[in-house]
């Protein structure tokens, strides 16, 4: 491969990576945006400033990050913990108490860049019999812009 070539292949794989994650969510085919909407029909959600409040004081919530781990190690919000979305029906258990007594009850908040894949999942621990989740419907770009806590 000529050094034209190698630079070409690394602009453009720099360019693609330098793509947020939102602007991503955005180009997403109807029926995803669809089946999204139908979940945030279904499922408790918050804000930015109640996602805050919580944060502030989150008594017994887990707090869960459900990114991928690289999207967690370049950042997240302080006290989330990481369980991706693809594991999470999978690990969950381990944060509520099973198999001692798995408490179903607990208090779930459940965040992600923009709220999509954390609507998702909150749909899915829905399905499973969690009565208390709750997905943040947020930028987390904005959250790092306006000055909230963010841990690296």
């Amino acid at each position: 491969m000529n050094a034209r070539t190698l630079c070409s292949l690394v602009i453009i794989i720099c360019m693609t990576l330098s793509l947020s994650p939102l602007s991503i969510a955005q180009n997403l085919p109807p029926a995803v945006t669809q089946k999204i909407q139908a979940a945030q029909k279904h499922i408790n959600t918050i804000g930015m400033e109640e996602y805050q409040k919580v944060l502030e004081s989150p008594g017994d919530a887990l707090i869960i990050d459900v990114r991928e781990p690289q999207e967690y190690a370049a950042g997240h919000v302080p006290g989330a913990i990481n369980i991706p979305r693809g594991v999470l029906e999978f690990q969950i258990w381990k944060h509520v108490g099973f198999p001692a007594q798995a408490a179903m009850e607990k208090p779930l908040y459940l965040q992600c860049q923009s709220g999509n894949r954390a609507s998702l999942a909150a749909q899915s621990l829905a399905e499973l019999g969690f009565t208390r989740t709750t997905t943040v419907v947020m930028s987390l770009e904005e959250w790092q812009k306006t000055g909230h806590p963010f841990a690296k």
